[in-house]
């Protein structure tokens, strides 16, 4: 497995050179596209159907997953993105346009391992994956009445993992996420990609009310990132100033969940998360999003044996925020409150309704399963103060491969 591994990793950095923001709650993905979750809305806090979930978000719930588990899965995700500039932002030189993004569609990569280890007389399953965790998007520079905007974030996630069961009923455990960033604008100016890195923590809990009804939460900390010497602004001669610092934080995130098995003699799963990501205590996103609520809903229907059906709803508030200053990230930004308002349409993440579905496949080869998904976000608008409009939908579709060894499996 040792060259596959390898493989799989060099995939996963070569493909996170571009993550999607069109799927995202504002620029996180939270577990959007996995393989199993992300077909069923992306719950997972309770019950996550894939392991990558229970890494990336409750950690405690790797318990529910025995012997050894392998999976390399990516999705493609693409959006369609709009803006329509009514007015002059003039020290950043943008003048009247209205305009579709260029920026393509990007495949997303999801890869990991998680080892029960009882086998060694320890109630303890450990975990470690490679995720695509946050991203945005978007280029005008066909445009020249946008003067070169455009805007690239992408980070992706390293993350060891770890569950104790510590009764027959209840799971703790822990996740931390080293980041690595990349980041080009969203400012209007001299600058160039630059990368940082960041480290967060996540804890999570997992409770088995009954045989059929299980319960979890999560908490995962903000994570800092500071890309040094990002951009520099123009000033009011037509000069640059000197290279700023560009600070960046993925949110404090909260999640709880409950999913329940007992319909249709078991083979119906219904689970339901809420999540609340607190953006207006992060570094840039505080100046651009407020505190954002997401409901996630999914089901998963044994089909026959070896095939599930799976279905899910996401509703997401608009997270951004109609009371702006005229700074970002400590930087005064060229424009006042016009500028930031156009800044704050490169990070729009608007639509508030998701559907997505999938299909799950056990040994389509001895000891592998399939599972595949797809998506798409409803066409969401917002008018950001007098003079910009943005409007955005997307779609997403994806699959993944679990290899199974020993007793590797899902807890029924």
């Amino acid at each position: 497995m040792r060259p596959a591994l390898r493989l799989a990793l060099a995939l996963c950095i070569a493909l996170a050179a571009r993550s999607a923001t069109a799927q995202s709650y504002g620029v996180d993905l939270r577990n959007s596209l996995m393989p199993a979750s992300g077909a069923m809305g992306g719950t997972s806090v309770a019950r996550p159907q894939d392991f990558l979930s229970a890494i990336n978000g409750n950690p405690a719930a790797l318990t529910q997953y025995h012997g050894t588990n392998f999976t390399v899965g990516s999705a493609w995700a693409e959006g369609t993105f709009n803006i329509d500039q009514t007015g002059n932002v003039p020290l950043p030189g943008i003048t009247p346009f209205s305009a579709k993004s260029q920026t393509p569609g990007t495949a997303v990569p999801n890869i990991g391992v998680a080892q029960e280890l009882t086998a060694y007389g320890l109630p303890v399953t450990l975990g470690m994956a490679l995720v695509g965790s946050a991203g945005a998007g978007t280029d005008f520079r066909q445009v020249s009445a946008s003067n070169g905007t455009s805007t690239y974030l992408s980070i992706l996630q390293f993350a060891p993992s770890a569950a104790v069961q510590l009764t027959d009923r209840l799971s703790v455990g822990s996740t931390l996420f080293a980041g690595a960033g990349y980041l080009d604008g969203p400012f209007v100016g001299d600058g160039a990609m630059t990368n940082a890195y960041g480290i967060r923590g996540g804890l999570g809990m997992s409770y088995e009310l009954t045989d059929a009804t299980s319960l979890g939460a999560y908490y995962q900390t903000r994570q800092h990132f500071r890309f040094r010497d990002a951009v520099r602004l123009e000033l009011l001669n037509g000069q640059f100033e000197d290279s700023r610092d560009v600070q960046l934080e993925l949110p404090r995130t909260v999640g709880l969940g409950i999913a329940n098995s007992s319909f249709l003699d078991g083979d119906l799963l219904l689970a339901a998360d809420v999540l609340y990501l607190n953006w207006n205590g992060s570094d840039l996103f505080g100046n651009v999003y407020r505190d954002q609520w997401v409901m996630q809903l999914g089901s998963q229907y044994q089909l026959t044996r070896r095939c599930k059906l799976r279905a899910g709803y996401a509703l997401a508030q608009n997270p951004i925020d109609p009371t702006t200053g005229d700074s970002v990230a400590g930087i005064p930004i060229p424009g006042g409150v016009p500028g930031v308002k156009y800044l704050q349409a490169q990070l729009a993440v608007v639509g508030e309704h998701r559907l997505s579905g999938g299909i799950g496949f056990s040994d389509v080869l001895p000891g592998v399963d399939l599972d595949l998904l797809a998506g798409g976000m409803f066409l969401g608008s917002d008018q950001l103060g007098a003079n910009t409009a943005v409007s955005v939908e997307s779609y997403w579709a994806g699959l993944g491969l679990t290899w199974r060894f020993g007793r590797g499996s899902v807890a029924p």
